[in-house]
């Protein structure tokens, strides 16, 4: 998987076939068994994130991005943090999901998830057509739609309200 996390680098590939983009948390990736860690307080977000590689896959998201892959170039829009990369392209092939660039979140980037995710959406449609977003925060899925992109809600996971909380109060997911 390619490392360049820039949309600008991206608009430079030579394939022209829409964009299908997946979040991974609670879309691709079942995080139940972590979300234990963002109901102390404080927030453990090191333990949270360093469990991320024990998630087990979400069936319904995994089959979508596979059936996607037929027409569209799957790529993924995370708000997990940069340092979290290794991790994140292991366990994406781990699961057998098709090879696609990953946007992640600058290490220290605190906006909400609806803003960063937006604004990586709105670089990547200047050059690509983005068929679709397939996303479980609904403020996400919101703010895409109201800017004019075709999105899928992923209604298939199980996030806990601390995790809604911090996506969107402490921008880390």
């Amino acid at each position: 998987m390619t490392h360049d996390n820039t949309p600008a680098a991206y608009a430079d590939a030579a394939t022209a076939r829409p964009l299908a983009v997946f979040d991974l948390d609670g879309t691709l990736a079942d995080t139940a068994h972590r979300q234990r860690f963002l109901e102390r307080k404080p927030r453990d977000w090191n333990a949270f994130f360093a469990a991320a590689p024990d998630d087990p896959p979400l069936p319904r998201g995994v089959r979508l991005a596979l059936d996607s892959a037929r027409e569209c170039e799957v790529v993924y829009l995370t708000g997990r943090p940069e340092r979290c990369r290794a991790d994140t392209e292991v366990w994406l092939a781990a699961q057998g999901l098709p090879e696609g660039r990953i946007w992640m979140r600058r290490d220290h980037d605190r906006r909400p998830a609806r803003h960063t995710k937006l604004e990586v959406l709105r670089s990547l449609v200047r050059d690509r057509e983005v068929r679709m977003l397939v996303d479980d925060d609904e403020l996400v899925c919101d703010a895409a739609e109201q800017a004019g992109f075709t999105v899928v809600r992923a209604r298939w996971g199980s996030a806990s309200a601390e995790l809604r909380d911090a996506q969107e109060r402490e921008g880390r997911t």
